[in-house]
C-alpha cells in the first residue's frame, strides 16, 4: 500500500465570514439610526390674548365614563358618537348661515385624529353643498394661566 505524503484537507475559515457579518451588522445598526420617521413635532397652541371668535355652533369633544369620545352639541345638549357626527352636524347647519362659524373645544387628551376628523365633517358638508356654503372652523385654545 502506497501512503500518500501530500493530504488534501477540505476545510474553509469562517474567521473571515463573521467579520464581514460583524461589519454588516455595525453598518446597518448605525444607518438605522440616521432614519428619520416622517413625523412633524406638534406644539398644541396656546393664546396670550382673549380673543372671542362668533360662534354659531360649539363642538365639544371629551371622554365618557368608559373612556370612549363623545361630542357634544348645542352646548352638551346633545351627547353624539362619532358615526352620528356628520348627519347631526348636516341638520344644525341647515338653518345656519352661510359662513356659519364652528368652534371646537377638545379635553387636553383628546387625540388628534378626532379633531381632524370633527374638521373634515365640516368639509365634506361644505363640499356636498348645492348652495355654496363655507362654514368656518376655529379650534379653542386655551390662554396662558
Amino acid at each position: 500500500m502506497i501512503n500518500l505524503q501530500n493530504k488534501i484537507r477540505v476545510e474553509t475559515s469562517s474567521s473571515s465570514m463573521s467579520d464581514l457579518v460583524f461589519l454588516l451588522l455595525i453598518f446597518f445598526m448605525i444607518t438605522s439610526t440616521l432614519i428619520n420617521p416622517n413625523a412633524l413635532p406638534l406644539n398644541l397652541p396656546e393664546s396670550s390674548s382673549d380673543t372671542r371668535v362668533k360662534q354659531d355652533l360649539s363642538i365639544y369633544i371629551t371622554f365618557n365614563e368608559n373612556g370612549e369620545t363623545v361630542y357634544h352639541l348645542r352646548d352638551g345638549e346633545l351627547q353624539i358618537q362619532r358615526e352620528e357626527l356628520q348627519d347631526q352636524l348636516l341638520q344644525l347647519l341647515a338653518d345656519s348661515p352661510r359662513d356659519a362659524a364652528i368652534v371646537v373645544r377638545a379635553d387636553k387628551l383628546i387625540p388628534v385624529e378626532e379633531i381632524v376628523y370633527t374638521l373634515d365633517a365640516v368639509n365634506q358638508i361644505n363640499d356636498a353643498d348645492n348652495e355654496n356654503h363655507a362654514h368656518k372652523v376655529s379650534l379653542a385654545t386655551i390662554g396662558k394661566e
